[in-house]
């Protein structure tokens, strides 16, 4: 077994104890891939395998829990020379490749693990797909084997073509990429413009970095997920560190100071809207700066991390990173691993130089951002310039709405409420089975400010006020259309029974989600753990 003294000098207490307690998880973790299509389980037992009839039965994970093993695997197969654990990545990264739509090079967010057919065909760069593009263009990096390189690309030009839309990004169903399939961004795709640093494409990414910055001038943070018009969808923040990880890379790769006053911005607002006195807490909601009593492992591992890297000069840093690769987790593995064999911990011989084709080199090669882009802060301020007020300008105005009744104040029997009801178009029916309906028509309201209110009362309108049964149907037509909308009152605003795919850099899509409101079963299942690639983990949130 090599032991990292070998890397990193003598360390005469050390003989190779974490080296061996990793190798003994990864083999924990093994009883997972055995499926019929090499694709890994989402959940493990570490003690006991996969006995468990529960996790027998499971069937479906994301993509981007399979597609997030082989950095690690691969650095652990080159460590020890035990070669099943890269084996068992590259199995299921050669399975998701296989599974790609032939038309549209796209890949889906969630699959059966035995079939390998698509369970959600909907695809973007965000939760749920998103580390499994990082790992192919990384995995190349760091293992040099080019078909991880030409997959990447093949991808890539399909999220360009497809999915790129200006600075946004927006998800289309993967048989049908000029449909999108839904009209918010997550706050996970904020990786991608560092991905686009280390792919060598700058343009595109300080343009989408650009655009997520103005929405975080607006609401303080990133949303967990914002709609195309920029308003909240999913207000929640647990501090995650994809926009400042491609902060990090945008001023490494264009040494533009602009990105260290984003940073700045950023640290800022950590310290007045987080700061408690045991750490840094989750906000809840951005639109009311609410926290959570959580502080992710990622905060420390990843967040802080970059913003130290940021700011930090050369002479700060006890390492030189420029000879590492980052993991979606922000650990840091030596560029080094390429020379270890996974079958001998005995590097490989040295390859004798051949006639090489210049194309084909500069394709293999990262481009030198000094050479491509003179007067590199000039160079990204003309890209920014164009976009200075793109959120502003799409964005509603943020007039606040002085509501004459709330959703949470409404009683069946006040006829005072009916009335202001009447007022704002909203007429009440009630079903047979106890459940009522809300039914809003513009043509009934009185004025245009009540139209407005009326909208809004209807979309607050809970299910469990004085006595609704929590099967309560919303029909919340604003300006007559009926939108047929389930309305669950759950926390978060999950739909009652729905399945929330809102996972941190691809988690496990079986994980079960508890944060509802007291008293009200979702029912749904939620990935939303730390850049979760723990499958054995229940999380209670």
């Amino acid at each position: 077994m090599l032991h990292l003294t070998a890397l990193y000098g003598a360390l005469g207490w050390y003989r190779g104890e974490l080296l061996t307690m990793a190798r003994d998880l990864a083999t924990r973790l093994l009883p997972a891939f055995n499926t019929t299509t090499g694709i890994p389980h989402a959940k493990v037992n570490l003690r006991y395998g996969m006995k468990s009839p529960k996790l027998q039965s499971s069937r479906d994970t994301c993509t981007a829990c399979a597609g997030t093993i082989i950095l690690e695997f691969a650095a652990l197969s080159r460590l020890t020379g035990d070669p099943v654990f890269e084996e068992k990545a590259r199995q299921a990264m050669d399975c998701l490749w296989s599974q790609r739509h032939r038309g549209s090079d796209l890949v889906g967010t969630v699959l059966n693990v035995h079939s390998g057919d698509w369970v959600r065909r909907d695809s973007g760069v965000g939760a749920g797909i998103d580390s499994y593009y990082e790992y192919l263009l990384k995995a190349y990096v760091l293992l040099g084997d080019e078909s991880y390189l030409e997959r990447f690309n093949k991808h890539y030009t399909a999220v360009m073509k497809y999915i790129s839309q200006g600075p946004m990004l927006l998800d289309v169903h993967m048989h049908r990429p000029h449909t999108t399939s839904r009209n918010f961004m997550d706050a996970l795709l904020a990786f991608w413009p560092g991905l686009q640093v280390l792919k060598g494409d700058i343009k595109p990414a300080i343009e989408t970095h650009e655009m997520l910055f103005q929405v975080i001038q607006r609401h303080n943070f990133l949303p967990e997920a914002f709609t195309t018009d920029f308003q909240v969808h999913w207000g929640q923040h647990p501090l995650r560190p994809e926009f400042l990880e491609s902060t990090y890379l945008l001023h490494l790769a264009t040494d533009d100071p602009y990105y260290l006053r984003v940073g700045e911005f950023i640290l800022r607002s950590l310290q007045k809207h987080t700061w408690v006195p045991c750490g840094y807490a989750a906000v809840k909601d951005v639109r009311t700066g609410v926290h959570e009593d959580r502080m992710d492992s990622f905060v420390l591992s990843e967040t802080f991390k970059y913003l130290y890297l940021l700011f930090a000069t050369p002479s700060d840093l006890i390492i030189d990173v420029d000879h590492f690769i980052f993991t979606t987790e922000a650990h840091l593995l030596p560029l080094s691993l390429a020379r270890l064999s996974n079958l001998t911990v005995v590097p490989g011989p040295e390859v004798p130089p051949s006639a090489s084709d210049s194309d084909v080199e500069y394709a293999r090669s990262c481009p030198n951002a000094h050479y491509l882009f003179p007067g590199r802060h000039e160079f990204a301020e003309t890209i920014r310039r164009p976009l200075k007020n793109f959120v502003n300008n799409v964005c509603p105005s943020r007039k606040t709405l002085h509501r004459k009744l709330r959703a949470s104040e409404f009683q069946a029997g006040n006829s005072r409420h009916l009335s202001l009801l009447g007022g704002m178009g909203i007429t009440i029916m009630a079903l047979p089975d106890g459940r009522v309906q809300l039914l809003h028509t513009s043509s009934n309201v009185s004025t245009n400010t009540t139209t407005a209110q009326g909208h809004s009362t209807g979309t607050q309108h809970r299910d469990t006020a004085r006595g609704h049964s929590t099967g309560t149907q919303h029909r919340d037509t604003a300006r007559g259309h009926s939108t047929g909308t389930q309305h669950g009152d759950t926390a978060r605003g999950h739909s009652t029974g729905g399945q929330h795919e809102d996972t941190a850099r691809g988690h496990s899509t079986g994980t079960q989600h508890r944060d509802t409101a007291p008293g009200h079963s979702t029912g749904g299942q939620h990935g939303d753990t730390a850049r979760g690639h723990s499958t054995g983990t229940q999380h209670g949130d």
